[in-house]
């Protein structure tokens, strides 16, 4: 079976006070259907560069992206838009919950925009919530729930659309290690189930070794 994600001579820079920063400096790099891959780098290193690119959230960039066989440079906004909403699922360090939303809705939310009927939106939220160990907070807010709990809504809601391939931004980033540890192992475990691909960030080498491969971006370029 063919990568889920392929890039191939990824490239970004930015001009900055008049100088060219070359960012990606020809990234090649293929995850398969299933594979959770960690992007292991310091900070600054162009991990969050490199989610944005293969997430198709910015232009600007040279080289080729391929999601599950499609060349995003091919298509249109409309067709980069469907590619992202249809393939792709996203976790970031900080959850981006809605606050007026209760954790169920927030995870109905995204299946409904795609599509799906609301009683099977509604059944799906529950049944990933409960997966995740939240099958008692189902009516609470974000404001309600601690970090750990509100990180778990996030990796709901981004599964929510059986994505072929999840995005992960330092997803345990703003937790405390007890709690970083509980919420990847839940990440993972739901990741698998799941059968999704995924293609998580971090600059944690402990985090990185629970993947199935590790690829180490420096200065723009893996290693």
């Amino acid at each position: 079976m063919s990568d889920i994600l392929a890039t191939t001579g990824l490239k970004r820079s930015f001009i900055q006070g008049g100088e060219t920063i070359e960012v990606l400096r020809g990234i090649d790099l293929h995850v398969g259907p299933g594979e959770i891959v960690a992007l292991l780098g310091p900070s600054g290193s162009g991990k969050s560069t490199l989610l944005q690119a293969v997430g198709l959230l910015e232009g600007g960039f040279e080289g080729s992206i391929r999601i599950n066989g499609q060349e995003a440079a091919r298509l249109d906004n409309d067709g980069r838009t469907t590619l992202r909403r249809d393939a792709l699922g996203f976790v970031y360090q900080f959850h981006h919950l809605l606050p007026d939303f209760n954790a169920e809705e927030n995870v109905v939310l995204p299946q409904l925009i795609h599509g799906a009927d609301n009683p099977a939106a509604h059944a799906r939220a529950q049944a990933l919530l409960t997966s995740l160990g939240l099958g008692h907070r189902l009516s609470h807010r974000p404001s309600q729930l601690s970090g750990g709990e509100q990180q778990r809504v996030a990796v709901a809601r981004a599964l929510a659309n059986r994505p072929a391939l999840v995005l992960a931004d330092e997803p345990t980033g703003n937790l405390d290690e007890h709690t970083a540890d509980i919420v990847l192992a839940e990440f993972l475990r739901l990741v698998r189930e799941e059968g999704s691909a995924a293609l998580v960030a971090t600059h944690n080498e402990r985090l990185a070794a629970k993947m199935d491969r590790v690829v180490r971006l420096h200065e723009g370029v893996l290693e």
